[in-house]
């Protein structure tokens, strides 16, 4: 089992930057994937950003590849996502997520999809205003 607490979000100017944190509890947290999720109003959660349970792959949406990075820390039980240069599409309830089985997800495609996710965080909630 793997629980998650999603944590930074706020309210922040276009342009601006925000740093989330995903806190696990777990000792195998470090043997599963980890991917950000987000939802705005009256939409579908879509993916963001996505990493191994190595750290060594990463996988990100087209609409904030080269503003946002995702990373993690196994020894801390922390995956982050830090948020550059944001835009008020950005705005929505953030989720971190991890895979349903400890290192099922071995493809780029897999990261990002919604469905090989079983632990889900309450999620936090990022504002940009322009």
């Amino acid at each position: 089992q793997v629980q998650l607490v999603e944590s930074g979000g706020g309210l922040v100017q276009a342009g601006g930057s925000l740093r989330l944190s995903c806190a696990a509890s777990g000792r195998t947290f470090s043997s599963y994937a980890v991917g950000w999720f987000r939802q705005a109003p009256g939409k579908e959660r879509e993916f963001v950003a996505a990493i191994r349970w190595s750290g060594g792959s990463t996988y990100y949406a087209d609409s904030v590849k080269g503003r946002f990075t995702i990373s993690r820390d196994n020894a801390k039980n922390t995956v982050y996502l830090q948020m550059n240069s944001l835009k008020p599409e950005d705005t929505a309830v953030y989720y971190c997520a991890a895979e349903s089985t400890p290192r099922r997800i071995t493809t780029a495609q897999a990261m990002g999809q919604k469905s090989l996710y079983g632990y889900w965080g309450q999620g936090t909630q990022v504002t940009v205003s322009s």
